[in-house]
């Protein structure tokens, strides 16, 4: 397609990848992943501390321009996560009540942009999950151009047409599904580690020997 637009199909879903990574911390995932992973300078809009785990659907477009993101709406599938890669502007808002509502009806479970958003109560109201880098009272265009279902960045993150996305208060990861199975397992795991440190901190019983002993090594 011409003027600078791209459109492609949306991803297949794998369920058995969301399944794996549904109800883990999205720090956890991201420590699992060497620590590299994860957005940074979105923040939850919503005041309540939702979650999110779906299929990434990916947009690109120009700072403060919507135009195919109108466009992905209408593709949108249930368990689906809309991605923005909105250059991180923040002088106008991509999306707003409206098009949230359209996300619903589709059965789309979040919204991850990198830009601003506008009637943050209605996000807040339904409730729908919503990450983005601000908020903003004033309007977009819609001239393109852009593309759907392309790589795009966000916080700082790549991420690929159907990666799935999980989301929650303390930011935003994305996993490739072929990943999801073994890095599932490796934060179902960590995640006992923790909860059985801090049961040990709780009793009194935990060691921080570990600290001086990296402390001595790092001097060495």
């Amino acid at each position: 397609m011409g003027s600078g637009i791209s459109i492609h199909p949306c991803a297949p879903r794998n369920d058995a990848a969301v399944a794996a990574l549904s109800g883990l911390p999205s720090s956890v995932i991201s420590d699992v992943m060497g620590r590299l992973v994860g957005t940074t300078g979105l923040n939850l809009v919503n005041r309540t501390n939702l979650t999110v785990c779906g299929v990434a659907v990916t947009v690109k477009v120009r700072a403060g321009d919507n135009l195919l993101i109108h466009k992905a709406l209408d593709m949108l599938r249930p368990g689906d996560v809309l991605v923005v890669d909105g250059e991180g502007d923040v002088s106008r808002a991509l999306v707003g009540e409206i098009m949230m509502t359209s996300a619903i009806v589709q059965g789309a479970i979040g919204f991850v942009i990198d830009g601003a958003v506008r009637d943050s109560e209605a996000f807040e109201e339904h409730p729908f999950p919503c990450w983005a880098r601000g908020v903003n009272l004033r309007g977009p265009y819609k001239d393109g151009p852009g593309s759907i279902n392309s790589p795009v960045t966000v916080g700082g993150m790549r991420v690929n047409p159907g990666d799935i996305i999980v989301g929650d208060a303390d930011g935003v990861v994305a996993v490739p599904p072929t990943d999801a199975l073994l890095l599932g397992k490796m934060a179902h795991d960590k995640v006992l580690d923790e909860q059985k440190m801090i049961a040990d901190i709780k009793s009194g019983t935990y060691s921080s020997a570990w600290v001086d002993a990296l402390i001595k090594q790092k001097g060495d």
